[in-house]
């Protein structure tokens, strides 16, 4: 395939130029991710809870009226809600970063980046 490499302008040398731009592109994006905080909570912020861009679980704040002894479900259905909206919140986030980076995602199989 003279000139090229199938439909790829400029052959497997332009290919690989751009994925490993792309690849670089990636390493910040996701070492950004890593320095950013997203905050859910819930039980109307009885209990907050501070996630990093990149999925770690970094605080959980409890207030002291919403812990009661004799309630320990309320207390750790509130902890689960809020850690599931923060998760979701950086997942979200890490799909907007990345996403704009890999149109489509390339067809990458979910959670590669």
């Amino acid at each position: 395939m003279p000139g090229g490499f199938g439909n790829i302008p400029g052959g497997m040398g332009s290919l690989m130029k751009t994925m490993q731009q792309t690849m670089k592109q990636m390493e910040t994006a996701k070492a950004e991710l890593a320095g950013e905080k997203v905050e859910a909570s819930s039980g109307g912020g009885m209990v907050r809870v501070v996630v990093t861009g990149d999925g770690d679980l970094v605080e959980i704040k409890i207030a002291r009226e919403v812990v009661d002894p004799d309630d320990v479900q309320m207390l750790e259905d509130l902890v689960a809600t809020a850690v599931r909206d923060a998760m979701d919140k950086a997942s979200a986030l890490r799909e907007q970063r990345i996403g704009k980076l890999v149109p489509g995602g390339m067809g990458l199989p979910p959670g590669l980046f």
